[in-house]
């Protein structure tokens, strides 16, 4: 309840939230003057016997995979972050570009072990944004300077731009950014259920980060220096919305209460997710709608399968909707509607 008066404060004007003081994590700073095409890694793009470096491929979203569909070229994988190109190299062609903090925070997790992450060697800070926790990841870095606990400012500098993880090479360094919030503090459960091997990031797992459009956020927050990170979330148009039964509040809405569009009452039967088509959740509304289980209950109307929009989360065609196993995972996470773990049973003591 201490949150909902708090984040009914801010609505009404009563409290401010600090401006943020935000800056991008290298010294490329294309993006600010309109040359994305120096600015974005390039991805090689195959389409049709064409290839083709494209810029937009190092860009948030669907960005990526293009295939002809119902007479419509379609880009069908999802990218959720940002690829910064480097703006200086070795003799050896080894990027040699530093890697700063987006904006004030602590150091919550590092990945030192390039080979137990796509990411290869990443680290995450988090943010105490209006209250909430926000947290930005840096990934395929070459070397990590800080360490779990450190408090950073905005440009204190956290490693060294590389090209370890997954799918890139020397060529193509650069350092992936991404920008978003915690899904569930109980990840590790889920991941148990429908992960398989081992975790070894905790809650900072990327499949456990829902990111947002990080570069629109970063140019919409220089034109508005006032603008908030939920300003911006809940200004993001959705695609479609899910109903899931209601359970007391989300712990989701307790850690982000500005995300819930009013306040539960007896009259409580669901709640509202709204989410982009990448998956993002933008606002959670209580409704009197009952549902047994999660259930879209609206989309936007599409000429393509709705499953190369969302990156599979829903299946589909026009304005027929169903989640997909993906989808139910997803939301499954986003709710916590998982089981625990079973505790390991210790071998007795000799």
């Amino acid at each position: 309840m201490i949150r909902f008066i708090f984040l009914a404060l801010m609505m009404a004007g009563l409290l401010r939230a600090e401006p943020i003081d935000l800056r991008l994590p290298t010294e490329n700073q294309h993006l600010f003057s309109g040359e994305p095409e120096q600015f974005f890694m390039y991805v090689d793009l195959n389409f049709e016997g064409h290839v083709n470096r494209a810029w937009e491929g190092g860009s948030f979203g669907f960005v990526r995979e293009a295939r002809r569909i119902n007479g419509d070229v379609v880009m069908t994988r999802f990218h959720e972050g940002i690829d910064i190109a480097p703006m200086k190299r070795d003799n050896s062609g080894n990027p040699m570009d530093l890697v700063s903090s987006i904006a004030a925070g602590r150091v919550v997790h590092i990945s030192p072990v390039a080979g137990q992450s796509n990411y290869g060697k990443y680290i995450v800070v988090e943010h105490s944004w209006e209250g909430s926790q926000v947290v930005s990841l840096y990934a395929h870095l070459a070397e990590i300077l800080v360490k779990p606990g450190d408090a950073v400012s905005p440009g204190t500098v956290l490693g060294r731009m590389g090209f370890t993880g997954v799918g890139i090479d020397k060529t193509r360094a650069h350092c992936h950014v991404e920008l978003g919030m915690v899904m569930s503090t109980r990840y590790d459960d889920w991941h148990k259920k429908n992960g398989g091997g081992t975790n070894f990031h905790g809650i900072y797992n990327g499949m456990n980060i829902t990111g947002c459009e990080v570069s629109r956020f970063f140019l919409e927050q220089k034109a508005n220096p006032d603008l908030q990170f939920s300003q911006f979330i809940t200004a993001t148009p959705a695609y479609f919305k899910v109903a899931v039964p209601a359970a007391g509040t989300p712990d989701f809405v307790t850690r982000y209460p500005w995300i819930a569009r009013g306040t539960p009452d007896s009259s409580t039967k669901s709640w509202e997710i709204s989410f982009t088509a990448t998956g993002l959740p933008v606002t959670f509304a209580p409704s009197p709608r009952e549902v047994v289980a999660p259930t879209i209950v609206s989309i936007r109307p599409a000429t393509v399968p709705h499953r190369y929009l969302t990156r599979g989360l829903v299946s589909g065609d026009g304005t027929h909707a169903t989640l997909s196993n993906s989808g139910k995972q997803l939301v499954a996470l986003l709710t916590n509607d998982f089981p625990a773990a079973p505790t390991p049973a210790h071998p007795p003591h000799p």
